[in-house]
């Protein structure tokens, strides 16, 4: 079950990515549930459980919950953790898997899509519209941009560039991303969103963009990775839960 945080008008992300899954995992039953929602909104995180766990045996788990998220977000994980809880529901709820190359490498597209990075990194040309300092911004505060950290580094080593990451709602900030970016000369900054989508607040992708005056790829969205990512995620608790405990 993939749990989404954010605004219903931001789902058509969300519901992307699920049937790319969805497809992906033609055995498993893949549902998507919205998060911090009202109890009784049938979309919503304690309804979609309760009807997984009508289909599932009573002495078993009815689902595991994997954050749609491409790194932590502590307050996200928090509100699935209390409508996991709500809903009396046996549920488990998987860590976000956070595979720093794969991320590089989405990163590396989305940067190249809007002409903000060479797509090619053996073929040196240039393209004039190009950054010479990219900021990865994640939501989920200091955490989040901690997490970012290696996929920042890879970053750098692809495009031959300084990378800092950045949280649009906690620290470093943007602002404090770019200074150090200037303070290095450089001239021209890019902003590469490490975020699915949904998670962040409307707008605040754009309002740091004008704050610094930078350009901005696209959100990692329904890339194939970020469905991999979720796959995995669930691969790996499924697993924990299949594995006996150790005497």
């Amino acid at each position: 079950m993939l749990a989404v945080a954010g605004q219903s008008g931001a789902l058509d992300v969300a519901k992307e990515v699920t049937s790319i899954v969805r497809v992906d995992n033609p055995s498993v039953d893949v549902r998507l549930a919205r998060v911090g929602t009202s109890p009784d909104d049938p979309a919503g995180l304690a309804a979609v459980l309760a009807s997984a766990a009508t289909m599932r045996p009573a002495d078993g788990p009815a689902a595991i919950v994997v954050p749609l998220l491409a790194l932590p977000y502590p307050a996200v994980t928090d509100a699935i953790r209390y409508g996991v809880t709500q809903s009396n529901v046996n549920a488990y709820i998987a860590e976000p898997f956070n595979v720093s190359l794969t991320f590089a490498e989405a990163l590396h597209i989305r940067l190249a899509d809007a002409h903000l990075a060479r797509a090619d990194r053996v073929r040196m040309f240039s393209i004039p519209t190009a950054a010479d300092g990219i900021i990865v911004v994640t939501v989920g505060g200091t955490q989040s941009a901690a997490a970012a950290m290696p996929t920042s580094v890879l970053l750098a080593a692809r495009l031959a560039l300084p990378v800092f990451a950045a949280a649009l709602d906690g620290s470093p900030s943007v602002g404090e991303a770019a200074a150090q970016l200037r303070y290095m000369g450089v001239g021209r900054i890019a902003i590469a969103p490490c975020i699915i989508g949904p998670e962040a607040r409307p707008g605040d992708l754009e309002a740091a963009c004008a704050s610094i005056g930078a350009d901005s790829a696209a959100p990692l969205g329904a890339h194939d990775s970020v469905a991999k990512l979720m796959t995995l995620a669930y691969g790996q608790t499924l697993a924990e839960i299949e594995t006996p405990a150790e005497d």
